[in-house]
């Protein structure tokens, strides 16, 4: 009875957790807010500050930081060598003089409130590191990963990442040079030589003994040994750092950047991911369960003042930063606020500079405290500044010149990768075309290639009449905006009778659409293009070009038959929305299937039209 009951003690703490993490993450990823948010929130609320049904954090803190040891593993395993070098310029340039600028000010401002000196070395560092799940969860959002500052607030990041482990391994040697001038060299020297031995110990395993010992392991055939194996090596290299002197961390990091390059990694990354997750969200909970709400009362103004300040600081250093590197002052905003608030190591900086003694404990209680209420308005300032600021600031134009756009055949409205290839074919037969556009920078491009492309919005009729829309044979609509494209064949239908209208549908209910306001001809952007690739796949698999080229044809048929019905339904009933089509089952009972590969075979040996394959419902795209 005893030892059940032993065991049933621990079941208590590991639901509250899991109670805690179910309630608050969803709550705050349904207001907009990070993940790391909610589990922030739930530690404070389940913590000894409030509720008070953990009553010590600290008892479950070693438990947690094996979820940071993981996920610097993982970010060591995304630390390519070919990726490094392609972002090297915004990695070393803007990632370099960003942590040393903020690390600087915030350091020297903490030093001025009375921390020592590496004291305030370590709030400089953990405060200067942002949250790179806040940044990269906003960045999705926007979808603006793949934008200039998109990049560049990337590279910063990467930097960030790459700096943390010789960050951690800093704070026991400040610790070292912190104690009394006549204490000995030796052993800190000697300690120095033995965690540089370490470390090469880890580079050379990884370099010479890992690769060959997963591939052991993956021949065995055993899955479940694969993922022991992870945890082994991780777990391991983060026990040896420690052992020491460095931190647990450091050695993650370096072992997921020893296996980058190797066949294994992804298997690797899958492997550990679950277990990153889980833990990672339990160390934030004991960071929000460490954060003495009392002590933020009696502080309650220096946090008010200084939390704002931080945030207001950080975006400053990034974004001259970034406006010195040719980034345009809107984007360069955009990026300060998304790197404002603290990062996530800032929680495991903190801790190690209060245990290694260089900060005591109301400066380390003070400074987490400012890292999660900047995590915390940090996102919600970033996004007031997009939404107010940034969208009062209007997007570069120019001058609508529609000189020399007389007496084309062909206007393209939209220039986009769906509009550039219909302009070459174009092109290519020496017929004059007239293209629209609306965005500066691809005009620019455009430009550099040879193209003449007037600017101008599409949807306006005063433009189209300008550009000589009355005169061309020909209005190809290539534009990915469904409802803008339904616009300009509104407009086009009354204004330009005489020329035919060729649209880009974005997908089937848009190609509907534009057939129910008789376009002449439309076409889904992706329909053709998976057709092609289906053709070259059944080849692939064994028909011939013929064969494959029949059974393709059979494919659009039955769907132009089936946009048909939909069109036709539609316009009887009077239905506004697109009526669906029962699907046919893409798989046949079994029994079936002999008796339809001979009906097949027979129909493509005749060249007949009916070929019996299972239809594919109603594609989306």
């Amino acid at each position: 009875m005893a030892d059940a009951a032993s065991h049933a003690s621990y079941l208590p703490p590991i639901l509250t957790f899991c109670a805690g993490a179910v309630i608050a993450v969803p709550l705050f990823r349904k207001l907009g807010q990070s993940a790391v948010l909610g589990y922030l929130a739930a530690g404070v609320v389940i913590g000894p500050s409030l509720l008070g049904v953990i009553k010590d954090p600290n008892a479950i803190r070693s438990t947690a930081e094996i979820g940071v040891v993981l996920l610097l593993f993982l970010v060591g395993l995304e630390l390519q060598p070919s990726r490094l070098y392609s972002m090297r310029k915004d990695i070393l340039g803007s990632g370099i003089a960003q942590m040393a600028l903020s690390a600087a000010g915030i350091g020297l401002i903490a030093w001025w409130l009375g921390l020592s000196g590496p004291g305030a070395v370590v709030v400089g560092t953990a405060l200067a590191l942002s949250a790179t799940s806040i940044a990269l969860q906003l960045l999705d959002e926007r979808g603006d990963v793949g934008e200039v500052y998109g990049r560049r607030t990337f590279s910063i990041l990467l930097f960030q990442d790459m700096a943390i482990a010789p960050a951690l391994a800093l704070l026991p040697l400040l610790a070292t040079t912190g104690r009394a001038a006549d204490a000995p060299m030796m052993p800190a020297l000697a300690s120095l030589g033995i965690a540089l031995v370490a470390l090469v110990a880890i580079i050379l395993a990884g370099r010479y003994v890992l690769n060959p010992f997963f591939r052991i392991l993956a021949n065995s055939g055993a899955k479940d040994v694969m993922t022991a194996a992870a945890l082994l090596i991780v777990l391991g290299a983060a026990l040896l750092m420690e052992h020491v002197g460095l931190s647990m961390a450091m050695g993650a990091f370096l072992a997921g950047v020893m296996l980058a390059d190797s066949h294994f990694r992804h298997e690797l990354e899958a492997d550990i991911e679950p277990f990153r997750g889980v833990l990672l969200g339990l160390f934030f909970m004991a960071v929000g369960m460490s954060i003495d709400l009392k002590l933020v009362a009696e502080n309650a103004l220096l946090l008010a003042l200084a939390a704002p300040l931080l945030i207001l600081f950080k975006i400053a250093v990034v974004a001259s930063i970034m406006r010195l590197s040719c980034s345009s002052w809107v984007e360069s905003i955009r990026a300060g606020a998304l790197l404002s608030p603290a990062g996530e190591f800032a929680f495991v900086l903190l801790p190690l500079g209060l245990a290694q003694g260089l900060l005591d404990a109301r400066q380390a209680a003070i400074a987490t405290a400012l890292a999660a209420i900047s995590m915390l308005i940090g996102p919600i300032l970033a996004k007031l500044i997009d939404s107010a600021l940034l969208a009062r600031i209007k997007p570069e134009t120019m001058d609508e010149d529609f000189d020399g756009a007389e007496g084309s055949q062909v206007m393209v409205v939209g220039f986009g990768r769906f509009g550039q290839i219909v302009t070459q074919a174009l092109l290519l037969q020496h017929i004059d075309v007239t293209v629209i556009e609306s965005d500066v920078e691809r005009i620019r491009s455009a430009a550099r290639f040879g193209f003449k492309i007037y600017y101008g919005d599409g949807t306006r009729l005063d433009v189209l009449r300008a550009a000589g829309a009355a005169k061309v044979k020909v209005i190809c609509i290539c534009i990915d905006d469904k409802q803008a494209a339904l616009r300009i064949v509104e407009m086009a239908k009354a204004e330009f009778p005489n020329a035919r209208l060729h649209v880009r549908a974005y997908d089937r209910i848009h190609a509907i659409e534009l057939m129910k306001a008789n376009v002449d001809f439309q076409m889904r952007e992706t329909f053709e293009s998976a057709l092609d690739f289906g053709r070259v796949t059944l080849e692939t698999v064994g028909l011939t070009r013929d064969e494959a080229d029949l059974i393709i044809d059979h494919v659009r048929d039955r769907d132009a038959q089936r946009m048909e019905i939909q069109f036709s339904e539609g316009l009887a009933a009077a239905l506004d929305r697109v009526p669906r089509v029962t699907p046919e089952p893409l798989v046949l009972p079994k029994g079936k299937s002999k008796a339809l590969n001979a009906e097949t075979q027979q129909v493509i040996e005749d060249g007949g039209a009916e070929v019996a394959v299972g239809g594919v419902g109603e594609p989306e795209r």
